[in-house]
């Protein structure tokens, strides 16, 4: 398994280097002292790692993908409430702490640190472009949270304070992650000025 996956990322002229010294130790000495086979060799980086991928065809690819609907089921990586969630369409997050929106109402979660398929991923640097990925939501309930025991104590000194809490919770559930619009290559020209978030 580790030897495909790794003859998958080398150069067929690099796979030729790996096997020769093979090819000259005889077999009887191969394990007695495999570091004499590969002495005279030296190795560089460069020979050994295959080409990236144009990035043009890439992303004509995604197009592609997202045109035909054929790039399968899209994940999204939010920020809320200062926390980062992975979230897939159909999944419940729960949101600790206070929050406004009341129970029912629908939201677009804005802030869209990276998005991705199982053939690509979209990062963002922090955030996605707005409006390239849409990300529907709707809240389900807002409740309270297990009862917590905040327990302190000094030793000797005849002092214990026990304090019991609950945390307000918003349940959320994600309703669709969609990519709304072709991917451009950011090398054309277009300076897209992206909005800010807080």
């Amino acid at each position: 398994m580790f030897l495909r996956q790794l003859a998958g990322l080398l150069k067929p002229s690099a796979l030729n280097t790996l096997i020769e010294p093979l090819k000259i130790v005889p077999l009887t000495s191969r394990w007695s002292n495999p570091s004499a086979a590969f002495a005279n060799h030296r190795w560089s980086s460069s020979s050994a790692v295959a080409p990236l991928a144009d990035t043009k065809s890439t992303l004509e690819t995604v197009n592609k993908q997202l045109e035909t609907g054929s790039e399968g089921r899209l994940f999204a990586v939010v920020q809320l409430c200062g926390k980062q969630f992975k979230i897939t369409s159909g999944d419940i997050i729960v949101v600790e702490g206070y929050w406004p929106p009341e129970g029912g109402d629908r939201l677009r979660l804005d802030k869209v640190l990276l998005a991705g398929s199982k053939d690509f991923s979209l990062i963002g640097r922090p955030l996605l472009t707005p409006g390239l990925v849409d990300v529907q939501a709707t809240i389900i309930e807002k409740t309270l949270s297990h009862t917590r025991t905040h327990f302190r104590k000094k030793r000797r000194k005849q002092y214990t304070r026990i304090n019991f809490y609950r945390t307000p919770q918003t349940m959320i559930r994600i309703n669709s992650i969609d990519i709304k619009r072709k991917l451009s290559d950011s090398a054309s020209g277009e300076a897209a000025v992206e909005e800010r978030f807080f």
